[in-house]
């Protein structure tokens, strides 16, 4: 079994004190409220407070959805949210339009005025 040192578990104010489980010692900072919940849950379960708190994270991470993987995913999302805009904006303009009146509105609407394209954060800048 593996050994504590000596110096790992020193109080300033008193001797060594060992440790009995294996696993690192969390301090968790949650709101009363969310505390209640987590010892509703724990008493339903029969687990100490700190217990239910690992299962409970064990839990969520087992079915957290996976965090996007690259800037591509966002990116592509952007561009499909776009597509889904312009297909809107396309819909309830008057059909009569001619087709470069139609471009220019639904432009106009997805990209604003060409006056606030410098406050755009999702444009690339240019040097004036």
């Amino acid at each position: 079994m593996f050994e504590v040192p000596d110096f790992a578990n020193k109080d300033s104010t008193g001797p060594v004190r060992r440790r009995t489980g294996l696993d690192p010692i969390s301090a968790v900072k949650m709101p009363e409220r969310l505390t209640a919940a987590v010892d509703a849950w724990a008493e339903t379960h029969q687990l100490s407070r700190s217990d239910a708190i690992c299962k409970l994270v064990e839990l969520g991470l087992n079915t957290a959805p996976a965090a996007p993987s690259s800037t591509h995913t966002v990116a592509s999302e952007a561009t499909r949210i776009e597509e889904i805009a312009v297909q809107e904006i396309d819909s309830l303009l008057d059909p009569d339009l001619p087709p470069d009146e139609r471009e220019r509105r639904i432009r106009r609407l997805t990209e604003g005025p060409p006056e606030f394209s410098h406050e755009r954060v999702d444009l690339p800048k240019h040097e004036p």
